[in-house]
């Protein structure tokens, strides 16, 4: 677990599980994407899971995050799949180039 607001981790079946909490704001942003990249250029997890459920409201910087992050994984062959709390979320996702099929409204369950 990275601070308090950063829940990260690994699920029996090999899947990293990153898990923002709360409202965005500057610092969050930074250790998220931060995760995000090392997860997916050291790690190499089987697949990597984006559990935005308790994230009301991501913030842009948050949400480029996920898209860079979707490219990234494609690009070490590692799929990234997104939680989203709501359609509105979803929507959000999608508008910033997040694939649809790999959103799903129900949260991760550990």
């Amino acid at each position: 677990m990275l601070g308090s607001v950063l829940e990260i981790h690994t699920d029996d079946d090999g899947s990293v599980v990153i898990c923002p909490h709360g409202a965005g704001d500057p610092e969050r942003a930074d250790e998220f994407r931060h995760a995000l990249v090392h997860t997916l250029r050291r790690v190499r997890p089987l697949r990597l899971i984006v559990d935005l459920s308790d994230v009301p409201e991501p913030d842009p910087i948050e949400l480029g995050s996920v898209v860079a992050a979707c490219d990234l994984g494609d690009d070490h062959q590692v799929p990234v799949f997104v939680c989203s709390p709501s359609g509105a979320v979803t929507d959000r996702l999608t508008a910033a180039g997040v694939p649809r099929q790999r959103v799903s409204p129900s949260p991760h369950r550990r």
